[in-house]
């Protein structure tokens, strides 16, 4: 079987489970998503080794191993979620989540400025709230197996594409350069962001505005 190396683009198929309760808190694996009773639906997970696109721990222990084998490891906080820090608990007050028509109690988990927050108490007009990850400070383990080697440069792009920019564009591969085909306003957004993929694709980045179908409806209508 082909045996994977730091800059190989792989699929990936894995369940990752706390420790301290062997609880399931992330998978792409159907049958396991429908047994920990997880709301959301299983979706391919195509990285690069090295890239640290999953887990520091679990990037570094993917290389040299073997397509279509399962593996175990169980990950250190520091080389996963990261060590709880005590400057990341924060008193909030109460009116800042009123405000927001939000009306905070022990044990919710938020979104705020991005991050998953974990209220930890209400009292007297203020909100205890502790930004750390919820998974900061703890031991994990992940069981995976590499279903295959990506070899198709559209796949790669994609790939690169959900986790740098969050959003897929069109774009096309000509003479070694990629090209997205962007809104109004984005093409400087792809210049900024497009950096990983020239170091990791060794193609040129660039991108054209197109202009939005509402836009040529109306200019044609003129």
């Amino acid at each position: 079987m082909a045996i994977v190396q730091k800059n190989d683009f792989i699929e990936l198929e894995f369940v990752a489970r706390t420790k301290e309760n062997n609880e399931i808190f992330d998978t792409n694996i159907k049958s396991e998503i429908d047994k920990a009773k997880l709301n959301f639906e299983p979706k391919p997970f195509v990285i690069v080794i090295g890239k640290e696109m999953a887990i520091k721990g679990l990037d570094k222990d993917l290389e040299g191993k073997e397509v279509g084998k399962e593996y175990a490891l169980e990950i250190q906080p520091e080389n996963a979620f990261g060590k709880r820090n005590p400057e990341m608990v924060k008193m909030i007050p109460l009116k800042s989540f009123l405000e927001q028509k939000i009306m905070p109690q022990k044990g919710m988990q938020l979104s705020l400025d991005g991050m998953i927050v974990k209220i930890i108490s209400v009292s007297g007009g203020r909100v205890l709230v502790d930004f750390n990850n919820p998974l900061a400070g703890k031991l994990v383990s992940y069981k995976y197996t590499i279903k295959r080697k990506v070899e198709d440069e559209k796949e790669k792009v994609n790939a690169l594409q959900d986790f740098f920019l969050r959003k897929r564009f069109e774009f096309e591969i000509k003479d070694r350069e990629l090209t997205f085909k962007v809104d109004k306003g984005v093409s400087k957004f792809i210049t900024v962001l497009g950096k990983p993929f020239e170091e990791i694709l060794g193609l040129k980045v660039s991108a054209v505005e197109t202009q939005p179908e509402k836009e040529k409806a109306e200019t044609k209508a003129q």
